[in-house]
């Protein structure tokens, strides 16, 4: 019996219904008419001069792509993934890591070895892919970066977000893709930033320490921001503010972001640590 992997054919979208097909399935992600969706037009144009554009199918239906971009920084080729979606039923398969594989193969035959994204810092479903599973890094915090949005997965906390930066080449990556794992240490044995309690049933950010000194530190987030922002929209505000304070102040003295762990079925933790593992 096959799996739901080798079911699956990943390969660039070309056709005119491949294109239209990437556009419904953006107003499936995001919410219909969301705003921020890549129109047909944009995504022609830009596979044709150098962006990536690469879709799953089951079958002849598409069921995910990745999106993005290559431009230039300090003269030298960076890669802007702009957006990956997985429909909705068929997540936490792994075709969202098939589309990354194939969107590095893509970009290494060009040429090309950092692409860079951004994500919510408060999902830990992305952290986890982005960081463990691709071996991306964090060094960068950017609050609002789409401004007040119309889709409702943004909800009520705002669009700040973390940058990835994915060293295509890496030790790290290739190590991470080959399915090598860091031992990272255990979330409790590191020095927290920041308190939470569980109150009603759901985690609350309480106090945020924003001077340690530490190697390594431990900022803690909600396991299923969803469900807190279901349950209590001040309580999902409060984790925005406590978790921005702390990721700026951090990542300003020069910690990266390196691992999300799985605390326990409420909590997660970012490990932020000194040492630049790139």
């Amino acid at each position: 019996m096959r799996s739901a992997e080798d079911a699956l054919t990943i390969r660039p979208l070309e056709t005119p219904d491949d294109l239209r097909a990437c556009v419904r399935l953006q107003e499936e992600t995001w919410g219909p008419g969301f705003s921020e969706k890549v129109p047909y037009a944009v995504l022609w144009f830009t596979r044709r001069i150098g962006g990536v554009l690469i879709g799953a199918f089951d079958g002849d239906e598409l069921v995910g792509y990745v999106f993005g971009v290559t431009g230039w920084r300090d003269r030298r080729p960076v890669h802007w993934s702009d957006m990956l979606a997985v429909r909705r039923d068929i997540r936490d398969r792994g075709i969202g890591l098939q589309l990354k594989r194939a969107q590095r193969a893509a970009l290494l035959e060009a040429g090309v070895t950092l692409a860079q994204w951004t994500f919510e810092p408060l999902e830990s479903r992305n952290a986890y892919l982005n960081l463990v599973r691709l071996g991306g890094v964090a060094r960068t915090y950017e609050r609002d970066v789409y401004g007040d949005s119309d889709s409702p997965l943004h909800g009520v906390i705002g669009t700040d977000r973390l940058i990835i930066d994915w060293h295509l080449d890496s030790p790290r990556v290739e190590g991470r893709l080959a399915g090598a794992r860091a031992t990272p240490p255990d979330a409790a044995s590191l020095p927290a930033v920041n308190m939470v309690e569980i109150r009603d049933g759901i985690p609350v950010c309480t106090a945020v320490d924003i001077d340690r000194t530490d190697d390594a530190v431990a900022l803690l987030i909600p396991a299923d921001i969803a469900r807190v922002r279901e349950r209590d929209a001040d309580v999902a505000r409060g984790w925005r503010a406590c978790t921005r304070s702390a990721f700026e102040a951090y990542l300003a003295r020069g910690y990266v972001v390196t691992e999300l762990i799985r605390r326990d079925e409420q909590v997660s933790a970012y490990v932020l640590q000194r040492n630049d593992p790139t």
